[in-house]
């Protein structure tokens, strides 16, 4: 990237038109698309979501020999815990097993409190609930903070059931098992199972490379929506990987330098090549853009990184090509020091965030998750109806914080549950009475969790719905020990998933509705502040590590703003600058790529004040 003399100058480029992305979808389309990502084969799908699966059936065959009762609850905790690579996977499984004997002192003194106490009990339940709606809001314990919460109420409930002392102690016992056996999963069959953080880097790499090359001939609408969703990912997941390879100390730093370098690459070259295709960039004859691509995917794919690329000559008509050949041919060269000591350190942070105990959303989070358990257990309890206390274990999992994102996940909660409750009960109907060893029914539940890791595991827009196809098929055939034939347990369990769901998005949209749209103006900043950035650097090493930087900060406010307008009508009446936001944000998408090459940097920045005057 540091040929400069190589891109002709262009005109100033027409803002009011968005970059090339797929239609929107009309109603003969919409199947088709979510068709493909359904079975879009993104890199390390597979593989994930069947190392997800194994996992889950392992913690079902140990619930199984050592007889834990719903044992939906430790299948649903690996389904939600498993990491990708092996090394977090281990520091995820330490983690929940420290936190473990934390949770279960916590529970003895409060079941000897609560015990025949429901008084007690109810306060003992909406303390728990707020102390852990408050930590999933305003602290780093976020990811997990819902099961600890979950498992910690429903172990309560369930002990102040048990008709004598001995199961309720018998009951503190499972609840730690809810997530030892997890943990103890996660620890001894993470290392054998999962591949080296360093591995999926370099797979993540060459799955950017190939999608550059496919950019480059005839993608369809579908090819560029991925590619558009892998620019917006940027590199922090790719970073998140090579901080664990560090910590495995298996790579020398020499090596992780040009993995780290490879990762920026890959992120600018993939923006590099969108331009080009916007553009209509084409490839000269004799300089084969697309075989080098995917020539160096295959070196990345087979756990190597590429050196000494050959600098491919193409003319000044065609600036972002240019630009990529230059990238490529230093692709994996790492950054002088002097370039990456220009980088402002990150600030660190505590357990909790900065406006934890200053922000009242938090405690309205806090307040409105309470009370959504609290309603789900009154139902549960008045109606004698205990099938339902899964509406209970819903409130924890589906809780969201702005109306946007509780709407927007709505459709994927209800479909998501509503299959995996058609998938229990045809199984318990038409596969579970034919079973008749614990092989069979392990197969089926790997099968099963196959299917929701696979969705889990795919795009954002669906990957919701993998989790709840999971949890209403884990809850609707996971009741006692070995295959079930009892159909009122799977139609109650269903019936409290989908109360919970109600409950909880009535809640939620009730009181203190939160909208997305507050954030967008923070959101807006940070992304112009990247941009200015991005368009003034002169050093090229620089320039490579902001291009990612600048698509991820892009792609909060393109989130922010999605959710903004899925919210109803009477919220959006109080959102002034909704349309201006929405138009700039598609300008922004090409100003974004376009700040890449020098050419149009100066129009760019022209453009950059354009939008702040916009905005004031």
């Amino acid at each position: 990237m540091p040929t400069r003399n190589c891109c002709g100058s262009g005109p100033r480029p027409q803002w009011k038109y968005a970059m090339a992305l797929p239609a929107t979808d009309t109603g003969d389309s919409t199947l088709a698309r979510l068709w493909w990502l359904i079975r879009a084969p993104l890199p390390g799908r597979g593989g994930h979501s069947l190392r997800m699966a194994a996992a889950c059936t392992i913690v079902v065959l140990i619930g199984e020999i050592w007889q834990i009762p719903d044992l939906a609850v430790p299948a649903l905790c690996t389904m939600a815990l498993w990491q990708k690579d092996r090394t977090t996977n281990l520091l995820a499984g330490v983690a929940v097993n420290v936190l473990i004997v934390l949770i279960l002192s916590l529970l003895f003194v409060l079941i000897h409190l609560t015990l025949d106490h429901p008084f007690t009990l109810v306060v003992a339940i909406m303390l728990l609930s707020f102390a852990f709606f408050f930590l999933a809001s305003a602290s780093k314990l976020k990811p997990i903070s819902y099961l600890l919460g979950l498992i910690v109420v429903f172990a309560l409930i369930v002990a102040d059931q048990a008709p004598i002392g001995e199961l309720a102690t018998r009951a503190l016992l499972y609840a730690d098992l809810f997530i030892l056996v997890p943990g103890a999963v996660m620890i001894v069959c993470g290392p054998l199972i999962c591949p080296s953080p360093a591995t999926l880097l370099m797979r993540e790499v060459a799955a950017r490379l190939r999608l550059c090359a496919t950019l480059l001939e005839q993608p369809d609408r579908y090819q560029l929506d991925y590619a558009r969703t892998t620019l917006r990912a940027g590199t922090s997941g790719m970073l998140k990987l090579l901080k664990m390879a560090r910590l495995e100390k298996i790579l020398s730093k020499d090596h992780l330098a040009h993995l780290e370098q490879a990762a920026y690459s890959s992120a600018a070259a993939l923006a590099l090549t969108h331009t080009a295709f916007r553009h209509g960039e084409i490839p000269p004859e004799g300089q084969d853009f697309p075989q080098t691509l995917r020539n160096m995917a295959e070196i990345f794919s087979h756990n190597g990184y590429t050196q000494d690329v050959p600098l491919l000559h193409v003319s000044q008509s065609t600036p972002a090509l240019a630009e990529l050949a230059a990238l490529l041919h230093v692709f994996t060269n790492p950054a002088e020091p002097a370039a990456q000591n220009t980088r402002t350190p990150e600030e660190k942070s505590g357990f909790f965030v900065p406006d934890a105990f200053s922000n009242p959303e938090h405690v309205r989070f806090a307040v409105k998750g309470t009370a959504a358990v609290l309603i789900s257990y009154f139902i549960f309890t008045i109606l004698f109806w205990p099938g339902i206390h899964t509406c209970i274990i819903t409130c924890f999992i589906v809780a969201l914080p702005t109306v946007g994102e509780m709407t927007t996940k709505l459709r994927l909660r209800i479909s998501g549950a509503l299959v995996g409750g058609s998938i229990g009960i045809a199984s318990i109907i038409f596969i579970l009475p034919h079973l008749y060893n614990i092989a069979a029914f392990l197969l089926l539940i790997f099968v099963v969790s196959l299917f929701a890791s696979w969705i889990k595991n795919g795009d954002e827009r669906i990957a919701y719905a993998g989790f709840q196809i999971g949890l209403a098929f884990f809850l609707s055939d996971l009741k006692g020990y070995g295959p079930t034939a009892d159909m009122t347990t799977a139609r109650d369990r269903i019936i409290g998933i989908l109360l919970g769901n109600f409950i909880t998005y009535a809640v939620f949209v009730t009181f203190w509705p939160t909208s997305a749209y507050a954030p967008i103006a923070q959101r807006w900043h940070t992304l112009l502040d990247s941009l200015k950035k991005l368009t003034t650097t002169t050093d090229p090493a620089e320039q490579v590590r902001l291009a990612s930087t600048v698509q991820e900060d892009l792609s909060d406010a393109e989130r922010a703003l999605e959710l903004a307008e899925a919210e109803p009508q009477h919220m959006r009446a109080h959102m002034p600058l909704l349309p201006t936001y929405a138009i700039l944000t598609r300008q922004a998408a090409i100003a974004v790529e376009d700040g890449l090459l020098p050419a149009q940097r100066q129009a760019v920045q022209h453009h950059i004040q354009d939008m702040e005057q916009a905005l004031t």
